[in-house]
């Protein structure tokens, strides 16, 4: 009896000493950005490129742009975005520019939490210190909205936060852009825009039981979308087959009118709406352009 209580306390111990260990695991990097000048315009196309208002507004709900809110059910709980307004309290009015770029880049909190990846951090790590520092000028002219959005409801034991750090260390692999120097100049802002701010393969690569994306698979197409639905695959092989081209899938991310007369729905109509129907002609040429000529 006595060794068995020795045995207990021990294990007891140890699993104290690893939840106290995860919990104090630092993660993320120093970042230095103050000598950064940003331009708004810049940052307002930037944020409809990477889905900032389509994602954290609820417009069906009648909400403030950028006061956070949406909905976001998924198999690991439902997710509620942030607000990105300048409100001190509710908002990011507090934040400074490198918590900024640590939040987007890192998806590391100011506090120095991991946030979770239905926040598309490992994306916006392609976002360049220039980039950043747009987005942050865009951000400074929200006007603030007292409102806090609700607190994610997770499924146990995924609702402790913590644990994202042994997530972070077995998928998370944060890359910088790096153009191809063989490939055209609108192939490359394709690619940045497509593996970068766009994060197409979000909603377009399935995920593994812990939710990370299976980088073999990507843009192959998933199921279980949080509207419930699927997302076709985009691949360069599956697109020609279904007869896209340049020109109509350029014309597809501005109209949400693909070329069998049919449209967009579900999530794509949104990302249309909000977000490629608002970017220049020539990106969205770059997109397809990428889309329809990537190796695979």
């Amino acid at each position: 009896m006595r060794i068995w209580l020795v045995g207990a306390f021990s294990a007891l111990a140890m699993a104290g000493a690893g939840f106290v260990g995860l919990y104090l695991w630092p993660i993320g990097k120093p970042v230095e950005l103050a000598a950064a000048k940003g331009d708004p315009q810049r940052g307002a196309y930037l944020a409809r490129m990477s889905g900032c208002i389509a994602c954290h507004t609820d417009f069906e709900g009648g909400g403030k742009p950028l006061a956070g809110g949406l909905k976001l059910p998924t198999d690991f709980g439902t997710f509620y975005s942030p607000n990105l307004t300048t409100d001190k309290e509710n908002g990011i009015g507090a934040w400074t520019m490198e918590d900024f770029a640590k939040a987007v880049r890192q998806g590391v909190s100011p506090d120095g939490d991991p946030y979770y990846p239905s926040f598309p951090y490992p994306f916006y790590a392609k976002l360049s210190d220039q980039d950043v520092a747009d987005l942050w000028a865009a951000f400074q002219t929200v006007p603030p909205v007292a409102e806090t959005s609700k607190a994610h409801v997770m499924v146990p034991p995924f609702n402790i936060r913590s644990g994202l750090k042994i997530w972070r260390g077995a998928f998370l692999d944060p890359k910088p852009f790096r153009p191809e120097p063989d490939r055209s100049e609108a192939w490359n802002r394709g690619k940045y825009i497509v593996e970068g701010p766009a994060h197409c393969g979000a909603c377009h690569t399935p995920r593994n039981l812990l939710g990370a994306r299976q980088a073999d698979l990507f843009l192959e197409g998933a199921d279980k979308l949080p509207d419930g639905g699927k997302s076709p695959p985009i691949t360069s092989a599956a697109l020609k087959e279904g007869g896209w081209t340049i020109s109509s899938l350029s014309y597809a991310l501005q109209t949400g009118v693909m070329p069998d007369g049919d449209v967009f729905g579900g999530s794509m109509g949104e990302v249309v709406r909000d977000g490629t129907a608002f970017l220049s002609e020539e990106d969205r040429k770059a997109i397809a352009t990428y889309l329809l000529e990537r190796d695979e």
